[in-house]
């Protein structure tokens, strides 16, 4: 495939870090034309929905390299992808762009305040990408789109107060109160940054956050690190654990503990009707779901109980959020 003017194309990337192919993307249901991103710190997802809400063109593209800031290399990258979409499609005309991102977001600002593996400190996203796409532009973080598409279109859609924790190689959360998503300003939602433990210290610098303790990533690590065994994921973990394997039946005890606390914490404080567990690990099944459901229930008294829902949308929820998004401004 090649660009209009003659360019080379930006390649495709077949399948994600964790290894997961792109799988096809719900319908977003009837209405305006618009173009979505979801921008990670390794890959694009990018997708043109039309008036039917049916995704085309979607595919998975390499994140751009550049030190320190990486606004303006996204920014030109958003533009190429823009332009083959819509060389692609002529007959489908957009009307709005949803591009969503990870670190810390204030959607209402257009900012993205932090985002250590992009490089950017306070970038005005929002205005630069309408300069540069010149369409309005709805803006918002990944996993709050995510959590918005599952309210919508996925594992949410019943529950007016949830959570929705996205469980990868990090841990990243959103609350949903009264149908709408919880932001203070962009810091909510960090739940896989909340303190459950004295240690490990966690890649964002504090000490025993929830991510480097029950992530699927720090799963994988504290094996390969207590044993020398590089494992093949922390599926692969859960299966050692399954089959008798000592140490990584420890391990994963310990994961489930620590995805306990939180989900205590967060049912003490928020009272979510649900929480939809989504990502990688999420697919470990009854390993996951029924040891939480379990050990929740043990550990709480007279709280309300949350249903353990897991996400619909899999790893497209956030190019649907951020169509979403988009056709809130049409």
């Amino acid at each position: 495939m090649t660009r209009a003017d003659g360019a080379d194309a930006v390649p495709d990337v077949v399948r994600d870090a964790t290894g997961e192919a792109l799988a096809a993307v719900r319908t977003l249901g009837a209405g305006a034309p618009v173009l979505a991103f979801d921008v990670g710190g390794t890959d694009i997802k990018s997708a043109l929905f039309d008036a039917n809400g049916s995704a085309l063109g979607l595919r998975r593209t390499p994140t751009p390299i550049a030190d320190g800031d990486r606004t303006q290399v996204l920014l030109e990258r958003l533009e190429v992808l823009a332009d083959e979409l819509r060389a692609a499609h002529p007959d489908v005309v957009p009307q709005a762009v949803g591009l969503v991102v990870p670190g810390i977001v204030d959607a209402e600002a257009g900012l993205g305040v932090f985002a250590s593996n992009l490089g950017w400190h306070d970038s005005p996203l929002r205005d630069l990408a309408t300069e540069r796409l010149g369409l309005p532009v709805g803006f918002d973080h990944d996993v709050r789109a995510a959590s918005w598409a599952e309210r919508r279109l996925g594992g949410a859609r019943d529950y007016a107060d949830a959570v929705v924790l996205v469980i990868g190689t990090g841990i990243a959360g959103a609350l949903l109160i009264g149908g709408i998503p919880h932001t203070a300003g962009g810091y909510a939602g960090e739940i896989g940054h909340s303190p459950i433990a004295d240690g490990p210290i966690c890649a964002c610098g504090a000490r025993g956050c929830l991510e480097a303790v029950a992530s699927a990533g720090a799963i994988a690590r504290r094996y390969r690190e207590a044993t020398g065994v590089t494992p093949d994921g922390a599926k692969d973990v859960i299966a050692r654990a399954a089959a008798g394997d000592e140490v990584a039946a420890e391990i994963w005890d310990s994961a489930l503990d620590a995805l306990t606390m939180s989900l205590a914490q967060l049912t003490a404080v928020v009272a979510p009707e649900a929480v939809v567990i989504g990502g990688g690990l999420s697919r470990a099944g009854g390993a996951l779901f029924d040891e939480l459901r379990t050990r929740l229930a043990a550990r709480l008294s007279f709280h309300r109980l949350p249903v353990l829902v897991p996400a619909e949308l899999s790893g497209n929820a956030g190019l649907l959020g951020a169509g979403l998004r988009a056709r809130e401004l049409t």
